[in-house]
């Protein structure tokens, strides 16, 4: 494989997007060698769905399009950003038992940390910020065949 693979997707700030960067992110991931019906690739797509549904859900209309950024590094690191150019950052809400949303972060944080990864939130140039989590790359580095021997 590739030393860097790299790959970029714009879609509108509007809740049909967050499908759409899950198909993507999969479908990408797939061409990468990471088959889609993995514990990996369900963790990436949940991770995936909660950026997606922050950048449409807490821009407020002020970002018209958010970016999801793939990118891969020598077969080790897998890092998954989503940049929008609302300002705010996320902050972490009180845990309210009563609350319907505001958990997003919190499930990717946990998520990312229990695959061996990292979180980071960072400002863009132009103003926005962007949420990325780096990953372990799990995807098998050759398809496993079953051997049958015969006795003679």
């Amino acid at each position: 494989m590739a030393d860097h693979l790299e790959a970029s997707v714009t879609l509108p700030s509007d809740p049909a997007s967050v499908s759409a960067a899950r198909t993507y992110v999969v479908g990408t991931l797939a061409e990468w060698g990471l088959p889609p019906d993995t514990e990996v690739s369900d963790t990436v797509r949940l991770i995936v769905s909660e950026l997606a549904t922050n950048a449409v859900q807490h821009t407020f209309g002020q970002s018209p399009t958010f970016t999801v950024d793939l990118e891969l590094d020598r077969d080790e690191w897998l890092r998954i950003g989503v940049t929008d150019s609302h300002p705010r950052f996320p902050r972490r809400l009180p845990a309210a038992v009563q609350q319907d949303n505001g958990r997003g972060l919190v499930i990717i944080r946990w998520l990312t940390a229990e695959c061996g990864g990292r979180l980071r939130i960072r400002p863009t140039r132009e103003g926005g910020k962007t949420i990325s989590i780096e990953l372990p790359w799990a995807a098998p580095v050759q398809p496993v065949t079953t051997v049958v021997r015969q006795e003679p």
